[in-house]
């Protein structure tokens, strides 16, 4: 059999899937909003993909090639997938055991007056870390506080900004957060050596954000009180018993952290212990929860853990802010998001195997110098996916194959790379108006985009701290010659 002779792509073949799933990620937002990413982005990938594999077919790859590439790319984000799965059943088990209203209810407590930009701005950091959800916070915790700079005549372009500040540093933040957890899978690193990187460029940007809002409060006033903050934390106490034995399995987690105990185990741990303390602590709660009047009781408090893990959590308390806050969590939660990183990794793997994502990235590579500059083709890169495919998750998955090689063959560790994903894919797409994070949050919020864009300043600021951490070689991690002659793991 004569086997046909593989050609490298052009240029204009490599960008032709990528105009393709721009052109399909666009239409996508434009007939389904905020809910494109619950199933159209992923056909439109797929169909990007079946375009890059015709390109590919054109230069002699046959499908048999391709194929074998879509496994081992999806094969690549099996260990984010099984963690994402896991931090599902943690999300349902925390709710149930207290610990995430518990979290909620305190963070609540640190609302100021006098601090309201400022305070907001930590109340929806504490309520993202412990959901790992920015979309939740501010569907929930961002709603009740907008609603309070409203009545107080306060400025929803600097609330809205301050609340997405927040909620996307929690969401950055957090080990239980779908973003933070692919972003080290992309890079070829693990989550909570990611997290522990991430401290260096995420902890100055917020505290100049926080300070910025603080200052901005001072000279326009602050606000008088929040009824509405007040009922969600007496509907907490009326469902749940609130008090900092229930932050132990969250403690338990950090303790494994710090003794850096593998991400997957330590989260595992978690959620069962999320579930023994709500089975012991909680038991009222499992019991309305479950709903079983036949079971003996002690089946009936087993089934409502089990079913956590599973299928999450729904809160009934007939607050409706309070009921989307709490309701959610177990592994069913997270299929979409696998769907969807599957999806991506389908796309990114033809594109690999084809050549065409390495044609692209030599053009943007062409004009790298140093570290900085590829710290900076990186950061642009992350950015101009968030504003030309509009999905957050492109623009962690596509540059982070895209430039993984070349980190790795300059001498520098996986987590600067991750880092950097996360300081611009995932921070920015809360700017752009026809992103879907950013519709989610015009929409939710009832601020346009560009109206609180400009006051987002923890958003606006951790990019340009990564540009300049990478030209002046701060907190720059390096390969040691050993891990440099070691073969990378993420290739096949």
């Amino acid at each position: 059999m004569t086997t046909t002779p593989k050609r490298d792509p052009s240029l204009v073949q490599a960008f032709v899937p990528v105009v393709t799933l721009i052109a399909l990620l666009a239409l996508s937002v434009y007939f389904y909003r905020d809910g494109s990413s619950s199933g159209a982005n992923q056909i439109a990938l797929l169909l990007a993909a079946m375009v890059g594999a015709v390109v590919g077919g054109r230069n002699g790859y046959r499908w048999a090639e391709l194929q074998k590439g879509i496994v081992h790319g999806i094969s690549l984000a099996m260990g984010a997938i099984l963690i994402l799965l896991v931090v599902g059943s943690l999300i349902g088990s925390w709710i149930l055991s207290g610990t995430v209203p518990t979290m909620i209810h305190f963070g609540l407590s640190i609302l100021s007056p006098s601090w309201f930009y400022a305070a907001a701005c930590v109340i929806c950091a504490i309520v993202a870390i412990a959901t790992g959800s920015s979309w939740t916070t501010a569907g929930t915790i961002g709603v009740a506080l907008v609603g309070v700079a409203t009545v107080q005549g306060l400025d929803l372009g600097l609330a809205a900004g301050a609340i997405v500040s927040g909620a996307y540093f929690g969401d950055k933040m957090s080990p239980l957060s779908d973003t933070t957890n692919l972003a080290p899978a992309m890079a070829g690193t693990d989550l909570f050596t990611h997290i522990r990187h991430m401290v260096y460029t995420t902890v100055p940007s917020i505290l100049v954000a926080l300070i910025l809002f603080a200052v901005i409060g001072f000279v326009k006033g602050g606000a008088a009180d929040a009824p509405e903050i007040a009922a969600i934390q007496r509907q907490i106490e009326s469902q749940f018993s609130v008090s900092v034995v229930a932050l132990l399995p969250a403690v338990l987690v950090l303790v494994l952290v710090i003794r850096k105990v593998p991400a997957f185990p330590a989260l595992m741990v978690g959620a069962l212990t999320g579930c023994v303390f709500a089975v012991v602590f909680q038991p009222e709660a499992v019991l309305r929860f479950v709903g079983e009047t036949e079971l003996p009781r002690a089946l009936a408090l087993a089934k409502g853990a089990w079913t956590a893990l599973f299928d999450g959590f729904t809160s009934s308390s007939g607050n409706a802010a309070l009921d989307e806050l709490l309701s959610r969590g177990g592994m069913s939660s997270m299929l979409n998001t696998v769907w969807l990183i599957i999806s991506a990794m389908t796309f990114g793997a033809v594109m690999e195997t084809t050549q065409c994502l390495q044609r692209i990235a030599a053009s943007i590579l062409g004009a790298v110098r140093g570290t900085g500059t590829l710290i900076l083709a990186t950061l642009g890169t992350a950015i101009g996916m968030n504003v030309i495919a509009s999905d957050q998750y492109i623009a962690i998955v596509l540059p982070g194959r895209m430039f993984r090689a070349e980190f790795r063959r300059r001498g520098l560790r996986p987590e600067n790379l991750s880092r950097s994903l996360e300081d611009a894919g995932t921070l920015t797409s809360p700017l752009v108006p026809w992103n879907t994070c950013g519709a989610f949050m015009a929409t939710t919020l009832g601020v346009a985009t560009l109206t609180y864009a400009p006051f987002a300043f923890f958003n606006l600021l951790n990019p340009v701290v990564a540009a300049i951490y990478g030209f002046a070689n701060i907190t720059i991690t390096k390969l040691t010659p050993d891990e440099m002659a070691a073969p990378d793991p993420m290739v096949g």
